[in-house]
C-alpha cells in the first residue's frame, strides 16, 4: 500500500472530500477514534494523520510516500519534495496585518525597527528582505493576534481566510505575501520506486481538481 500523510483539522475534511470525488474512499479516517494510522485495503493506502507542519517531514524522510501540505508550510520549511499537483483545497492567504487604530507608519514613517510576530519566520524574513525592511521577527506558536494587542509586536504575519478573526481583534490587512492552497507532495525516492501506483493516483486527482 502507498503511505499517505494527511493533515489534521479542516484540511483533512477537504482532502477526504476531494479524494472521494476521485473515487478514493478515505471515509474510515473520520471514524471518531483517536487512531492516527489507518489501513485502507480497498484504496490500497495506509493513511497517517499528522499535524500539518509535520506532513513534509514524514514525506521527505520516506515515512510516507506522499502527502497533502499547504503551500505556506512547504515554502516555510523548504523541504526536498516533488510537488506535482495543486489540489485547490485549504485556500487562504498569508498576510501582514496591524492594529487598525495604531498603524506602524501613523507618524509619517515607521520606527527604526518594527517587530513582526508570526508562525512563519522564514517566509516573513524573506518578504521583509525583498522589501528592504529591517525588522525583528518573533516566532509564536499560536494566538498570533495577541502580538499587537499586548505590545509584543507592531505587526503580525498570519494566515487569513475570511478576515473575521482580524476584524474581531481590530486588525487590518496591510498586504498579502502569499496565496495559499494545499499541494500533493511526493517523496522523490518513492516516485522512482513506486511510479505506477503514484501516477495512477495522480491521474485520478487531476481529473477532479
Amino acid at each position: 500500500m502507498l503511505k499517505l500523510a494527511l493533515p489534521k483539522g479542516r484540511s483533512l475534511d477537504e482532502a477526504i472530500a476531494l479524494f472521494a470525488r476521485a473515487g478514493v474512499d478515505l471515509s474510515p479516517v473520520k471514524d471518531g477514534s483517536r487512531r492516527l494510522i489507518f489501513d485502507l485495503p480497498k484504496a490500497e493506502l495506509r493513511v497517517l494523520v499528522v499535524r500539518d507542519a509535520d506532513v513534509p517531514t514524514y514525506v521527505e524522510y520516506g515515512a510516507a510516500d506522499l502527502g497533502v501540505a499547504g503551500r505556506d508550510v512547504l515554502e516555510e520549511q523548504g523541504r526536498d519534495l516533488y510537488e506535482p499537483l495543486d489540489l485547490g483545497i485549504g485556500r487562504c492567504r498569508l498576510c501582514v496585518a496591524e492594529p487598525a487604530d495604531e498603524p506602524a507608519d501613523k507618524n509619517g514613517g515607521a520606527r527604526a525597527q518594527l517587530r513582526y510576530a508570526t508562525k512563519f519566520p522564514n517566509l516573513t524574513r524573506r518578504h521583509l528582505e525583498s522589501r528592504g525592511i529591517v525588522a525583528d521577527v518573533i516566532k509564536l506558536y499560536g494566538s498570533i493576534e495577541l502580538g499587537p494587542l499586548t505590545g509584543l509586536a507592531d505587526r503580525i504575519v498570519d494566515l487569513v481566510s475570511s478576515g473575521e478573526t482580524l476584524r474581531q481583534h481590530r486588525l487590518r490587512e496591510v498586504e498579502t505575501i502569499l496565496d495559499v492552497s494545499a499541494r500533493l507532495v511526493v517523496n522523490r525516492a518513492s516516485l522512482k520506486l513506486r511510479r505506477a501506483p503514484i501516477d495512477a493516483l495522480l491521474a485520478r486527482l487531476r481529473a477532479v481538481v
